[in-house]
C-alpha cells in the first residue's frame, strides 16, 4: 500500500511537472501519449490479473506451464498492437491533432515490454509477493520521471517525443526484477483442457472489462482532443488528472482484493466482509477529495498546474466525484469478477458505450462532458448495488433451501 502511494505520487508529479514545464497547448499533445499510456496500462492488466488469479489457482508444474503460456502470448499481443499503431500513427495523428505521428511510431515500439512486465508483475501479485512487486511499479516511474525530464532539459527537439522515448526506456527499466531468467517460452508440460479453457473465459471477461474501463477512463480526454482547441483540451487534461486521484487510490485496494476474494473462496470464507471494508475505505477517501475540490478549487489547482489553468476550477468537484463514483462500483465489479461472476462486467460495458454516446452526441462545453459523466456512472453504481442486493438474496435463499434439506 505505502509503495502504491509512492508510486501514484511520482506518476502524480511527472503528470504536473509536465503540465507546468509545457503549458496547456503542449500538455494536450503530451496528455495524449499519458492516456495512451493509461489505456495500455488497462489492456496490459488482463495479463496480469489473469496471471495473479492462476498463480493463486495453480501450483508447481501446471503453474509453471500456465506461466510460459501467459508470457508467450503477452509477447504476440504486444508485437501485434505495437506494429500496428505505427501503421496508423499517421491516422492517429490527424484524429487527435498532435503536432507529430513519430511519437505514436516510439510509443508502439514499447508495448511488448510492457506486455512482458504485467505478466512479471502478476506473477508476484499472485504469489503475494509484494516486496519484488513494488520494486517494478517503482523503478518504473522513476526512471520515466527521470529519463523524460532529462531529455526535455537536453534536447530542444518536439517534447511529444522525448516524452515517447522516456515512457519506453521505463518500461524496459520496469521489466526488473524479473521472475524467470530466461521466461520459460519452451516449457514442454501443457495445461489440460479443463484449465486451458478456465483460463481462455477468465482471460477473455476480464479483457472485456479492461476495454471498458479504457472507455470509461480514457474515452472523456481522447474525445475532447478531437472535439475542443488545443487550449481547452490541456484545461480538461488538468482537470482529469487532478479529478482522477480518487480512481488512482481506489485501484491500490483493488491490487489486494482479487488475490484475497480468490484465495478465501479457495478456502470456503465469506467474502462479503473484504469487499464492504474496501467500499468504505473507497467512500470515505472519495468523499475526502470531492470536499476538498469542492472547498480549495482555485488553490489546489494553482499549486499543482499553476494560474493558467484555474480557468477549469469550477468543474473540479463535479469531475472528482464522477470519479469516486465510478471507483465504488469498479470495486464491486472487481470483487465478482475474482468470483467468476461477469454480470456486473457487462453493466460497466454498456456504461461505457453510453457515456462515449452521450460525448459524441453532447459536447457543447467541458461542463456538459462533466455532467454526462456524473449521469453515466451514477446510473452505473445504482445498477452494480442492484445487482449486489439480488444476488445476496438469492444466495442467501439457495443457503436456507440447502439447510432445510439437510
Amino acid at each position: 500500500m505505502m509503495s502504491a502511494m509512492g508510486v501514484n505520487g511520482g506518476n502524480y508529479l511527472y503528470n504536473l511537472v509536465l503540465g507546468r514545464f509545457l503549458g496547456p497547448e503542449k500538455f494536450a499533445d503530451a496528455a495524449i501519449l499519458i492516456t495512451l499510456l493509461l489505456v495500455l496500462s488497462f489492456a496490459a492488466m488482463t495479463f496480469q490479473l489473469v496471471t495473479a488469479k492462476f498463480s493463486v489457482i495453480f501450483e508447481n508444474s501446471v503453474l509453471q506451464s500456465f506461466i510460459a503460456t501467459i508470457y508467450k502470448s503477452a509477447t504476440v499481443v504486444g508485437v501485434v498492437l505495437g506494429i500496428t499503431i505505427g501503421l496508423v500513427s499517421s491516422e492517429l495523428q490527424e484524429f487527435f491533432k498532435t503536432t507529430s505521428s513519430s511519437m505514436f511510431v516510439v510509443f508502439g515500439i514499447g508495448i511488448p515490454f510492457y506486455f512482458l512486465m504485467s505478466v512479471n508483475r502478476g506473477v508476484f501479485q499472485g504469489q503475494k509477493e509484494w516486496i519484488p512487486l513494488s520494486a517494478t511499479y517503482q523503478l518504473e516511474m522513476m526512471s520515466r520521471l527521470a529519463i523524460t525530464f532529462g531529455l526535455l532539459c537536453l534536447f530542444e527537439v518536439d517534447s511529444s517525443l522525448l516524452i515517447a522515448i522516456g515512457i519506453i526506456c521505463s518500461f524496459i527499466v520496469g521489466l526488473l526484477p524479473f521472475e524467470f531468467k530466461p521466461p520459460p517460452f519452451f516449457n514442454r508440460i501443457k495445461l489440460k483442457k479443463s484449465e486451458t479453457k478456465m483460463v481462455r473465459n477468465f482471460f477473455i471477461i476480464t479483457a472485456f472489462y479492461e476495454v471498458t474501463l479504457i472507455v470509461i477512463n480514457n474515452s472523456d480526454i481522447l474525445l475532447v482532443k478531437h472535439y475542443f482547441e488545443p487550449y481547452e483540451a490541456g484545461l480538461y487534461a488538468s482537470l482529469a488528472l487532478i479529478g482522477r486521484v480518487v480512481y488512482f487510490i481506489a485501484w491500490m485496494f483493488v491490487m489486494l482484493l482479487l488475490p484475497t476474494v480468490v484465495q478465501l473462496k479457495k478456502q470456503g470464507i465469506s467474502t462479503r466482509p473484504i469487499l464492504f471494508k474496501y467500499v468504505i475505505y473507497i467512500i470515505i477517501i472519495a468523499a475526502s477529495i470531492v470536499l476538498a475540490c469542492y472547498l480549495f478549487p482555485n488553490q489546489i489547482i494553482n499549486i499543482l498546474f499553476g494560474n493558467e489553468y484555474v480557468g477549469i476550477a469550477s468543474l473540479l468537484w463535479k469531475y472528482a466525484f464522477a470519479t469516486g463514483v465510478f471507483a465504488v462500483s469498479n470495486i464491486f465489479a472487481y470483487y465478482y469478477l475474482s468470483l467468476d461472476k461477469y454480470i456486473p462486467v457487462i453493466f460497466s460495458g454498456v456504461f461505457g458505450v453510453l457515456q462515449i454516446a452521450l460525448i459524441i452526441q453532447f459536447h457543447a462545453s467541458l461542463e456538459q462532458i462533466v455532467h454526462l459523466q456524473i449521469f453515466a456512472m451514477i446510473l452505473l453504481l445504482g445498477v452494480q448495488i442492484t445487482f449486489f442486493i439480488l444476488n445476496d438474496m438469492i444466495s442467501k435463499n439457495k443457503s436456507l433451501k440447502n439447510l432445510s434439506h439437510h
